[in-house]
């Protein structure tokens, strides 16, 4: 009997996690790189080339995401900042969201298998869940770690050992090392626990009575592992000890940040907008309204402490807990970016799980359970859309909610032009490009990484020479004409025709214009007419 239960939790997780994976892994490089994801890749192309990796207490995060990304450069062969690719870079976040769906297997004996399985599926489906496990930042590992840090903390409760704390500890040691919000999680998570437990005490329910040397044991052994994991990534590995000092002092630039900076400041309810219903210009319907009602009908259970087969009330209590104080913190914070999300949303389909068996049990009559599994079905499948659409054909739009200042895809345009245009240089990728702007344009350093002669600039440069190729953006062309023409005597001045076929942004609000000395540009065109005389002769 256990063997054939075993079998069935296997086959069920199986089937869920090959969802998970159909929907995390496919076609990683469709969408174009977010300015975000590009600076990550410019730190993972340092930690290549040169071994090493420093942390910056200011931006980009804990390293764990440049260091785990390590093993796919390796295993791919790339040695350079140059031969990284966005399948590379991406499959390490969606390895991670197909794994986090696969952990939800360890709740099956604190939450029973039914609500552990609706949990994974909801997770497996979510879509903001599915769009950023295909991001190269660092959410998704943070929300994972977060999980493997509360279910072994569940586990720990239920049958308190060493072997769990040690997990407590290393999951905790790697959210640290990830992103700075991890204090967020662990808060959300440390006072759940501490009022779960006072729950017990004050319905004079006694909490698991511990050896009095154990517990002190296990904490001491948690945050020894916490402090040696964190500390091992934040000093490279013991190659620059001064790293695990600035993790604690970036601190200081993210209380400011937390305060409110610049546009991504939002009203308290964003979040919330963004999960409930969103619909831009005539685009679909985007809506994880499915997950937040079962979500809801979850806490009543935990408040009515109503009956779930195979659950334990007070790890329900810390789950709850944990998904409303989080909820909370980052309704409170005015800084929202979309993927900030994900934290209090994993929390949110574990909470959903429970809901879901608890309808199921309380609508007992064959006619009502038929009805509620159409409705859970036919939601569940537009989750299973949206999550499809959003990661792949709407990949980039802005009628999606989950794209946020992202890189159009004009991006694919202005690198595909630039390449072709080198192709007829005599130095091909060692063409002199110049980028001259005073806007920030990430990514774009990262689809001209191949060039090893770019030059950036924030305004043009008189005494410098004239590169071939010209990057810039509208407000500059009246500076650079003076440079091109005005500048030089008639006899050094070269004509500039423009190299792309109308305007091209490279996000939203922010055009990018192309220009190539004549000459080169009419090499170019030649050697398009001779490519499509050669195409037609071959018909």
């Amino acid at each position: 009997m256990a063997e054939m239960k075993r079998n069935r939790t296997a086959w069920i997780f199986a089937s869920i996690v090959l969802l998970a994976a159909a929907l995390r892994l496919p076609a990683l490089g469709v969408r174009p790189m977010h300015a975000d994801e590009a600076v990550h890749a410019a730190k993972l192309g340092r930690l290549i080339e040169q071994g090493r990796y420093e942390y910056d207490p200011g931006e980009y995060h804990g390293p764990t995401l440049n260091y785990l990304t390590l093993l796919p450069a390796r295993v791919s062969g790339a040695a350079r900042y140059a031969d990284l690719d966005e399948v590379i870079l991406r499959s390490v976040p969606a390895v991670s969201g197909v794994l986090l769906v696969a952990a939800h297997a360890l709740l099956v004996p604190v939450v029973g298998l039914p609500s552990a399985a609706v949990a994974a599926l909801l997770a497996a489906i979510s879509p903001a869940m599915v769009y950023y496990s295909r991001y190269y930042i660092q959410e998704t590992l943070l929300v994972a770690f977060s999980f493997g840090a509360l279910v072994s903390l569940c586990r720990y409760l239920r049958r308190p050992g060493v072997g769990w704390a040690v997990a407590v500890g290393a999951s905790v040691g790697l959210m640290y090392a990830t992103k700075e919000t991890w204090v967020i999680a662990f808060g959300s998570m440390a006072l759940a626990t501490a009022m779960a437990w006072t729950r017990e005490r004050w319905r004079g329910a006694m909490p698991p009575r511990l050896d009095v040397r154990r517990p002190g044991v296990h904490l001491a052994a948690a945050g020894l592992m916490a402090i040696v994991v964190a500390g091992l990534f934040f000093s490279s590995f013991l190659t620059h000890p001064g790293g695990i000092v600035d993790s604690v002092m970036t601190y200081r630039n993210y209380l400011v940040r937390a305060g409110g900076a610049e546009w991504h400041v939002q009203p308290w309810h964003y979040y919330f907008d963004l999960l409930l219903f969103t619909r831009v210009d005539g685009g679909p319907i985007w809506t994880e309204g499915l997950i937040v009602g079962l979500a809801v009908v979850g806490l009543r259970v935990v408040w009515k402490r109503a009956h779930i087969p195979g659950a334990d009330g007070k790890v329900l209590s810390i789950l709850a807990g944990y998904t409303v104080i989080m909820a909370a913190a980052y309704a409170v914070i005015p800084y929202k970016t979309p993927w900030c999300l994900l934290g209090f949303l994993h929390g949110l389909v574990l909470l959903g799980g429970v809901g879901t068996i608890d309808l199921w049990a309380r609508f007992r009559r064959p006619a009502t359970r038929g009805l509620l599994a159409v409705c859970l079905l036919a939601a569940g499948a537009h989750l299973g859309w949206q999550a499809w659409a959003g990661s792949f054909r709407f990949a980039a739009d802005p009628r999606n909610p989950y794209v946020y200042a992202h890189t159009g895809t004009g991006v694919f345009d202005i690198a595909r032009r630039v390449e072709a245009v080198a192709a007829v240089h005599p130095q091909r990728l060692g063409m002199p490009i110049e980028v001259i702007s005073g806007e920030n344009l990430w990514p774009l350093p990262w689809y001209l990484r191949r060039f090893t002669a770019v030059r950036w600039e924030t305004a043009p440069v008189k005494d410098a020479g004239h590169a071939p190729v010209i990057l810039a953006t509208p407000d500059m062309e009246p500076a650079i004409v003076r440079k091109l023409y005005g500048w030089r005597p008639p006899g050094e001045r070269e004509l500039y025709v423009p190299i792309f076929d109308a305007a091209v942004e490279l996000r939203p609000q922010v055009e990018l214009r192309g220009y190539a000395a004549k000459s080169l540009w009419d090499e170019y065109q030649r050697s398009m007419a001779d490519l499509a005389q050669s195409a037609r002769t071959s018909r």
